[in-house]
């Protein structure tokens, strides 16, 4: 493994933009002015800040805040767990967790509304709700914040993620987690691809491992399916399973396994026309008139997806691997054992391609933000701070040394019973540990990586079948669609959400005709809300990306 001051560099010089100092980072494009500290009781030896050292240790008084993670299903607490209270131990900073309790952009906007936000928020980079919150002003430049209360932010956070970040005023409002550069990714081999073809390889196996990568033989499984294994376990199966249903599973995930393409000839791309994504649309809407389909996979709560996939009531699904990284060793170790889920072939395009899955990429996954409705900025700012270190990092992905890992060979390592806690019973290692990806929210995995465990061979193999076909450059192109309260953002939600409310339609479509006609109709809406506007917003946020790419 690379020392992490190296790899840490390749991360930065991704973007090969040149080194500058922190301060300057900021000074040569902040024309805003420096943050409001009315609110703030600085202690006195915040004089003796220092951009090679961490503030934190300056201040470790205990200190409440509050901390809105933008995932409805996050379930984990601060302070019961070891790492929680190890960290809160160090640095004196208690945290409160949040999550929506529905939608998380409704929930944020509402905040906005109401002028009382989290200290610390987190939401997926691609909510509008996070342009919503930079063009508001509900959240501070955290560039300011750092000059002014903890230059040591600049060291740790990576200049190529700031920079990335960095809107046309010359501040960045958001650090992400799991931010991954192409070249990282070509380096090392870890992709982060996630999106994969799952199936269950117990039924898979006994139908002779079927070819699902076709139209014909799709189908053709899915008859067998219904006519030799209708049931398991007393329960009727369900034949398949899209995740986030029309907005991923059926959308994007699809067309990234059928290869279609992002852009043409250097213009953005209208994927949904795609012929092959059109023929697999009507693929699914055959097995829905065969009856070898239903429309559970559209309709289905949480609570029932989650009941389903732990007792393996799915036979194929379009999904994240990573969400199966605690379901897969629990039914690997069950009554039934090879009822767990492998990753194959899924839908092809009519050339044969394989999969393009998405990668990682600079947008990461989640952007944590500071509100300015905190009465702690300086406290905020340097707990992020502290969390985007190694230090910081080590605290809370390892817990505390002499407890939960011990230093062999020169370097961090989880102790053996964590290791096997992982893949027998990872609630409670969550729960009662608080550590590797229990506090996710400002992970690097440039970082933590490398302390992580050799995977179990039931999520290893969703993983190697990923990183192979993941399209590692075509991160770009996440990130394109306009946010916010412009009009070009109001038009692209209007498209959005009439797609969600025309997909069922087209799986439930009596006939190809009346697919066809739904299909049409849409465009026609999908035009007079302003598509074309959406498609130059696309454009010109590409060129901009492949500008930053190129500095």
């Amino acid at each position: 493994m690379k020392p992490i001051s190296a790899v840490i560099l390749a991360l930065t010089l991704t973007l090969t933009m040149a080194a500058c100092s922190n301060n300057s980072a900021s000074n040569e494009s902040a024309p805003t002015a420096a943050p409001q500290t009315e609110a703030t009781t600085a202690p006195q030896a915040e004089t003796a800040l220092n951009p090679e050292e961490a503030a934190w240790p300056l201040d470790t008084s205990p200190v409440d805040l509050t901390w809105f993670v933008g995932a409805n299903w996050y379930a984990h607490s601060w302070g019961e767990s070891l790492a929680s209270k190890y960290v809160t131990e160090k640095t004196g900073v208690n945290i409160k967790l949040e999550v929506p309790s529905g939608e998380a952009n409704e929930q944020i906007t509402l905040m906005m509304t109401s002028g009382k936000l989290p200290d610390l928020i987190s939401m997926g980079s691609w909510e509008t709700a996070v342009k919503k919150l930079w063009e508001g002003d509900h959240v501070y430049a955290l560039n300011e914040l750092a000059d002014q209360y903890d230059p040591y932010f600049f060291k740790v956070a990576g200049d190529g993620t700031l920079k990335w970040y960095r809107q046309e005023n010359g501040n960045t409002y958001g650090v992400p987690n799991d931010s991954y550069s192409p070249n990282l990714m070509h380096e090392t081999g870890m992709t982060a691809a996630n999106q994969t073809f799952l199936v269950r390889k117990d039924l898979y196996e006994e139908m002779g491992s079927p070819d699902l990568s076709t139209p014909e033989g799709f189908l053709s499984a899915l008859q067998l399916l219904k006519d030799k294994y209708p049931e398991y376990k007393g329960q009727p199966i369900s034949p398949f399973f899209a995740q986030g249903n029309v907005p991923y599973g059926m959308s994007e995930y699809l067309q990234n396994l059928l290869a279609v393409p992002h852009e043409k000839d250097g213009k953005v791309y209208d994927r949904v026309t795609d012929p092959d994504y059109l023929t697999w649309l009507k693929t699914f809407r055959t097995a829905y008139e065969r009856g070898l389909i239903n429309v559970d996979f559209l309709v289905d709560s949480d609570t029932q997806v989650e009941e389903k996939t732990n007792n393996a009531r799915y036979f194929m699904m379009i999904r994240e691997w990573t969400g199966m990284s605690a379901v897969n060793p629990m039914l690997a170790s069950g009554a039934n054992p090879d009822s767990y889920y492998i990753a194959v072939d899924g839908p092809q395009n009519s050339k044969g391609d394989s999969a393009k899955l998405f990668p990682g990429n600079m947008d990461g996954w989640m952007v944590t933000m500071i509100s300015k409705s905190t009465e702690h900025p300086e406290r905020a700012i340097r707990f992020l701070t502290y969390l985007a270190s190694e230090e910081g990092q080590r605290d809370l992905f390892l817990g505390k040394e002499g407890e939960t890992w011990d230093t062999e060979g020169g370097k961090p390592q989880l102790k053996t019973e964590f290791v096997d806690m992982l893949g027998a019973n990872i609630e409670q290692l969550e729960k009662e540990y608080g550590i590797l990806d229990t506090y996710w929210m400002m992970r690097n995995p440039v970082i933590v990586n490398q302390w992580r465990p050799e995977k179990a061979p039931v999520i290893k193999q969703m993983e190697d079948f990923a990183n192979a076909q993941a399209d590692i450059d075509s991160g770009i192109y996440k990130g394109l669609d306009p946010l916010g309260d412009s009009d070009v953002a109001v038009s692209w939600s209007r498209i959005s959400q009439n797609w969600e409310e025309v997909m069922p339609e087209l799986i439930t479509a009596k006939d190809e005709a009346a697919f066809d006609k739904i299909f049409e109709s849409f465009l026609s809406r999908r035009d007079s809300y302003g598509f074309q506007q959406v498609m130059e917003y696309r454009q010109t946020e590409l060129d901009a990306r492949k500008a930053k790419m190129a500095e």
